[in-house]
């Protein structure tokens, strides 16, 4: 009689469309996956999409705080200190330098609430900066030049020619933390080299820079 109960139960819950209970499993594989899946579109998006634009002066502004080069190409590269989007950027800039067949001034300048410790900018970004040779690097308290070159973005990139003309704005990665070819870094070695590119406006992917404190 019991085992006609069972038997009984047993076609109930099936005809329910209840699961047994050894069927979790393959319920908690499919939410699992379902959630992978999930946090790698957000990556992918995230990845994909840039900071804020900028609109830097056309010309060199005249209290910029920095020297543009009289003679030849002056490059500025504004960088938050903790940004682990930018880490791409300086690693994009050392390499496009060595392809670049003419000398090109580069300052590159760090992001410091004047509210925050010394050394703050200090970071392992900064001295990735500081090793590449010739480039000066600069902290900037407040963003008081990025303010004066309308800079937003960390690894935002400007090119200025020997007479202060802004030749290019933008940024020399293809997304964020991503290293490789892109059109950034080709544009910049096209008018460094040979005087003019195509491009002169790339997207920007990197972390705000102003008022965006300790968590980029």
């Amino acid at each position: 009689m019991s085992k006609t109960i069972e038997t009984e139960s047993s076609a109930i819950e099936k005809a329910a469309g209840r699961h047994p209970r050894y069927h979790w499993p393959v319920v908690l594989a499919v939410l699992w996956s379902v959630a992978v899946a999930a946090g790698l579109c957000f990556l992918a998006v995230y990845s994909a999409t840039p900071g804020s634009a900028s609109d830097p002066p056309k010309n060199w502004p005249a209290q910029a705080g920095l020297e543009l080069n009289p003679q030849g190409a002056t490059l500025v590269m504004f960088v938050h200190p903790h940004c682990p989007c930018t880490r791409a950027s300086l690693s994009e800039l050392e390499r496009m330098l060595r392809n670049c067949e003419r000398p090109v001034s580069v300052w590159i300048v760090f992001y410091k609430p004047t509210e925050m410790p010394d050394n703050w900018e200090q970071s392992d970004l900064w001295r990735s900066a500081s090793a590449l040779p010739g480039a000066h690097v600069i902290s900037d308290p407040d963003g008081a030049v990025a303010n004066g070159f309308h800079i937003f973005t960390s690894g935002q990139t400007l090119l200025y020619d020997a007479h202060g003309k802004l030749l290019f704005s933008g940024g020399i990665t293809g997304a964020r933390g991503h290293e490789g070819d892109n059109a950034g870094e080709t544009a910049i070695q096209e008018f460094v080299n040979h005087g003019d590119s195509g491009c002169r406006q790339t997207p920007v992917f990197g972390c705000p820079i102003i008022n965006s404190g300790t968590s980029p």
